[in-house]
């Protein structure tokens, strides 16, 4: 790891040294700080340390070392008290989609990767170099969701034609379509291995699913407002879910102790007891909600179209434990990881924070095209882009 620091860089470097870098996590989100022909021009003068590492962002000449490439960059701000490491893909898959990929997801083995883009394909392929398996035709017009299930062989997707479909991950075949939906699906979620899953819509309702029976068993939501995310959780014990009006179905399976949190385009946040469908809570937002998760029994995250992330606690939702705002365009997708989140933004900036680490993880690459989705496993994140590019990072590459 090399230390710059403001006053030594004509000592440490007497040849070229190139980095450009967008500092989102500082005061100045548009900050841009370059090095080039030995010129330091820095717009934020309390930036006064850069780490980087050994591994691509920047090329820089250091005698007698040679050319270095690097893969992550540290900086750090004392002043403000701000600190972010910038990691660079390690790969990036082109040849997936001809066009803006709009959702991705990874088997729990990591070895395959589905996702759906806006050229109305939906495709899997092999998570390792992006060679393409399978491609899942039979959605009428765009597929707006794809996940896998926890066995990583069947794979769950929501379109625009309003219909749920499940498919073989083996031979690409549609082994059960659900329809009910009277607009497109936008989101779904899976409860516990499988046997049900939630569906949210342009029509203002979720529903649950009995895989088994390709039937509906039950509108979990009803609202004027179209669902743009959905999020099924386990419950802690302190908090109180409710009691169902009626004796729920049997082919209900691991609905009970289980929230699900329904992000709406009328600024709302609604969470409800899923086997119960009583409410649990509905807090309003500054914009609508694009997307929600659970961190745990009890905390939550949700993101809306003017780039705030609450972070609520389902005992106490009214007040917010935090909000966090790092610019003004949409929070397009947020997921639970580690200890901490990963959020993805429609100015093409997608981050990490965890609570055990003092700084910002920032994975680069896209510019400002929008990030709308990611997906991980181990230390592996995927993410999907409205330039068509999938990319694979490597966390082990800090």
């Amino acid at each position: 790891m090399l230390e710059l620091k403001l006053g030594s860089i004509d000592s440490k470097f007497n040849s070229t040294l190139q980095a450009y870098i967008f500092l989102r996590c500082f005061a100045n989100p548009n900050l841009l700080f370059e090095i080039l022909d030995l010129h330091f021009f820095l717009s934020y003068s309390g930036l006064d340390t850069v780490f980087i590492s050994s591994n691509k962002i920047a090329n820089f000449c250091c005698e007698p070392a040679g050319w270095v490439q690097t893969k992550s960059i540290h900086i750090s701000c004392p002043k403000e008290s701000a600190s972010s490491k910038f990691l660079a893909p390690y790969t990036t898959f082109s040849r997936i989609h001809t066009k803006s990929v709009t959702c991705l997801d990874i088997s729990s083995g990591g070895g395959l990767g589905v996702s759906s883009s806006s050229d109305g394909s939906m495709k899997i392929w092999q998570a390792s170099n992006g060679e393409l398996r399978r491609i899942l035709e039979g959605h009428v017009f765009d597929v707006n969701c794809c996940r896998f299930f926890p066995s990583g062989l069947v794979v769950l997707s929501g379109g625009m034609d309003a219909q749920l479909k499940i498919w073989s991950a083996e031979d690409a075949s549609c082994v059960v379509t659900f329809k009910g939906h009277k607009g497109g699906i936008l989101d779904t979620a899976i409860v516990d291995r499988g046997r049900n899953v939630v569906s949210g819509s342009r029509d203002g309702t979720a529903r649950l699913w009995d895989c088994g029976r390709s039937a509906c068993l039950g509108v979990i939501a009803d609202c004027d407002s179209s669902i743009n995310g959905v999020a099924v959780g386990a419950a802690d014990n302190s908090i109180n879910l409710g009691s169902p009006e009626q004796m729920p179905s049997e082919r209900e399976v691991g609905t009970e102790s289980k929230m699900l949190l329904v992000a709406r385009e009328d600024k709302k946040l609604q969470c409800l007891g899923l086997q119960s469908r009583q409410p649990v809570f509905l807090f309003i937002g500054s914009d609508a909600f694009n997307c929600c998760a659970f961190l745990s029994g009890f905390l939550l995250l949700a993101g809306t179209q003017d780039g705030n992330i609450y972070q609520l606690d389902v005992r106490s939702p009214r007040v917010p434990v935090q909000v966090i705002h790092r610019s003004g365009a949409p929070v397009l997708s947020l997921l639970s990881f580690r200890d901490g989140f990963i959020a993805t933004q429609g100015d093409g900036s997608c981050f990490i924070v965890q609570q055990d680490l003092d700084y910002v993880i920032e994975l680069t690459g896209p510019d400002c095209d929008s990030v709308y989705k990611v997906a991980t496993w181990e230390k592996q994140i995927y993410t999907c882009c409205r330039d068509g590019l999938v990319r694979r990072y490597q966390l082990s590459d800090l």
